[in-house]
């Protein structure tokens, strides 16, 4: 019915596609708000089994790092990884660099992401007010409230941000790589706050959710802004946040 129409005004008439994706996203992050996050918070507030187990994981990993400075040093230097003072260095600077090509949009989609997560695990921390684990002789102590863990938060949103941002100027076996890299990289960085003793594997598995609802929502939000600008549909996961880079990076980057 539309075959004389342009592109953009029947994409724009197509229910459809129009819709399709941001409400795949949007459900997509409501499921796991709704079901394994919202099953770890029951958990916590209400004191279920999962954090009778919590807590002896927690007892038995500072059992095995206490004593051994080194491995304390090493964890320490992962958990750093996910601070807010290095995060905000690593997604500044491309932000900054972004604003300078005036890619006005994409650094509003890193900053607007990156700094919506850290308010959300805020509020998240203040309501829930779970203690953090009390240990004899701790190695290691963090301020605030233990679920979710920050670090576990905003460590999966920066990141995923960023690969999302920029992963499509890479391969596609280097995005392949990166993307591995980020997860080991997320995950790593969650362990190190377990092995520490500030944190639960129920925070720390909680953030992880939380910061990928997050970041999932960020971009169906993102998706809306670009459709409403008649600007092409994406895949997120294989195109990236702009999908335009990806084809300019394909038509640069050499053969083979």
């Amino acid at each position: 019915m539309h075959e004389a129409l342009p592109e953009v005004t029947e994409r724009r008439l197509d229910s459809v596609q129009r819709y399709g994706l941001r409400l795949t996203l949007f459900g997509l992050a409501l499921l796991l708000v709704a079901i394994p996050f919202g099953g770890l918070l029951a958990q916590v507030v209400t004191d279920g089994p999962a954090t009778r187990w919590d807590s002896g994981i927690a007892e038995r990993l500072h059992e095995v790092v206490a004593g051994r400075d080194a491995w304390v040093v090493a964890l320490e230097v992962l958990s750093f990884l996910g601070k807010p003072v290095w995060l905000f260095v690593v997604v500044g600077l491309p932000v900054i660099w972004l604003v300078s090509q005036q890619r006005w949009h994409l650094a509003l989609f890193l900053a607007a992401t990156s700094i919506g997560g850290g308010i959300v695990n805020t509020i998240v921390k203040e309501v829930v007010a779970r203690p953090r684990p009390l240990l004899d002789e701790p190695v290691s102590s963090a301020r605030g409230n233990s679920f979710p863990s920050g670090h576990s938060v905003s460590s999966a949103i920066c990141y995923g941000a960023l690969l999302l941002a920029f992963g499509v100027l890479l391969s596609d076996r280097a995005r392949r790589w990166a993307t591995a890299g980020v997860v080991v990289l997320v995950g790593s960085i969650g362990f190190s706050r377990l092995a520490l003793g500030v944190h639960y594997v129920t925070d720390v598995l909680g953030g992880f959710v939380l910061g990928l609802a997050w970041l999932t929502a960020s971009v169906a939000a993102w998706e809306i802004w670009r459709e409403d600008r008649g600007l092409q549909r994406t895949a997120p996961l294989e195109e990236g946040a702009e999908p335009e880079d990806a084809e300019a990076a394909a038509a640069v980057r050499p053969a083979g």
